[in-house]
């Protein structure tokens, strides 16, 4: 028995069982009118019990390669009636460079050539317009049209916090997965996503451009007073500037936020719990004001998404920005001289955490092959293979922690995730329902964009 096989999930084994007995009876191997071997030389072969043995026999029988003969066995009738099952995956266009998912289909397919899987397949336009992926997903759930469906955990919460936990099936936590990714899909010690990929957001920085201007590169002490000042050095006019993010993205606002140490009260809390004049919540705030409203430093760019961002800083027309390991993958086949740090802090040296997670639709027409595909993306094999196709960080700890040799422009500071782990924070940590996100962010920014003051921003706050 060899470790890979030992530590094969079961329904991998069950597959592979499956895909060599069909396979050996469409290459003649087992002929037509043949016998397969019997249930329990089966399941002394691929390690599984009688009783999975049957399940599996079951399916070739539904695929009409064998019959089943009282007393006799499995004969087969030959390949002629061999259909495939199709499943279809929802998830955002990003996700296939941020997994290499179109890679991993491939890699599903040629160990299950019975499944075809299709990617976004008929989708109507609008399906990823903002505010309207999670609507659209409890759609897909309950239409079934959607087999699998990819979301992150800003959309799982929204689903739970809509009412909708009964749409989502609680599911194992895959052994060796970084414990905090599980905590951050569990509800009332029921886990019902599957993390597949995750990052901080980090700092990212041009490094010929501190060279030039004569700057050391920025390191875990750097406060918000440090990067400015640095921002400041690094601009030159007309040519580029110190520091930029895509402002509005909701993986880059709420990171001052939850630096100030402070979360939100509850609606329901005395009034004057929920004043937030002279606090630290309000510093950071305004301290997000004078960052992105900074001409000196902060261009008035208007992005159209975190992809401008990328191109920029690969352009060298900005020196600094905020990243994710996913957004790096926009730089993996560059030549830019660049690196990462954490994120400068105000209060509290906190990171804002991303995570990206699995679903199983519980009313797919084909939920043991989407199982299946699921077991496939979580598997050690699968997660190494993100770790090396891409510069994104797999959700299971091994791979993510595995060294890389390849050709990618990774950062020198690679493993700096590792470093930090103490520091991550999610929008849960906020306190902040996220029915009431777009409206936060509608009164920050007007306060940002110095159409309401102070007074008038903690009176709005107060509202939400």
């Amino acid at each position: 028995m060899s470790e890979t096989t030992d530590r094969k999930p079961f329904r991998i084994r069950l597959q592979t069982m499956i895909n060599e007995v069909r396979e050996k009876i469409r290459d003649d191997t087992y002929p037509k009118d043949s016998y397969l071997p019997s249930e329990s030389a089966l399941a002394k072969q691929f390690q599984l019990s009688n009783n999975s043995v049957r399940k599996g026999l079951a399916q070739l029988v539904e695929e009409g390669l064998i019959v089943k003969v009282d007393k006799v066995g499995s004969k087969v009738s030959g390949a002629k009636h061999f259909r495939k099952t199709t499943l279809n995956i929802v998830g955002y266009p990003m996700n296939n460079r941020d997994l290499d998912f179109t890679g991993i289909i491939k890699d599903f397919q040629a160990l299950y050539p019975s499944i075809q899987v299709t990617w976004n397949d008929h989708l109507p336009r609008g399906s990823f317009v903002l505010g309207q992926y999670v609507p659209n997903v409890v759609e897909y759930i309950c239409r079934a049209t959607a087999d699998l469906i990819l979301l992150d955990h800003l959309q799982f919460r929204q689903l739970i916090e809509s009412g909708h936990s009964d749409l989502l099936d609680e599911v194992e936590p895959a052994e060796e997965t970084f414990s905090f990714l599980n905590e951050a899909f569990t509800v009332e010690g029921r886990m019902y996503v599957q993390p597949v990929i995750f990052s901080p957001v980090v700092l990212g920085y041009n490094r010929e451009h501190f060279r030039q201007a004569g700057l050391q590169e920025p390191d875990s002490s750097w406060r918000w007073d440090d990067l400015v000042q640095a921002a400041v050095r690094l601009t030159v006019p007309n040519e580029r500037n110190g520091f930029y993010f895509y402002r509005i993205s909701e993986n880059r606002w709420p990171l001052l936020l939850l630096q100030s140490g402070i979360p939100f009260t509850a609606a329901n809390d005395a009034e004057d719990k929920r004043d937030y004049l002279g606090t630290q919540l309000l510093d950071s705030i305004r301290l997000y004001g004078k960052l992105t409203g900074n001409n000196s430093f902060f261009p008035n760019y208007m992005s159209e998404s975190p992809h401008d961002t990328s191109r920029l800083f690969l352009e060298g027309k900005i020196s600094m920005t905020l990243l994710t390991y996913s957004s790096m993958n926009d730089l993996k086949h560059s030549n830019l001289d660049y690196d990462i740090s954490p994120v400068p802090f105000m209060h509290t040296p906190i990171s804002l955490l991303t995570i990206m997670g699995m679903i199983v639709n519980k009313n797919s027409q084909n939920k043991e092959a989407a199982q299946l595909f699921a077991d496939f993306i979580r598997s050690r094999e699968t997660q190494e293979a993100i770790r090396k196709r891409t510069l994104s960080l797999p959700a299971m700890k091994p791979a993510a922690i595995m060294p890389v040799r390849d050709n990618f422009n990774r950062p020198i500071h690679d493993s700096l995730f590792r470093e930090i782990i103490p520091s991550y924070r999610t929008t849960s940590d906020l306190n902040m329902p996220m029915s009431k996100f777009q409206p936060l962010l509608q009164v920050l920014k007007l306060y940002w964009s110095n159409l309401i003051d102070e007074p008038a921003l903690c009176e709005q706050l107060k509202q939400l």
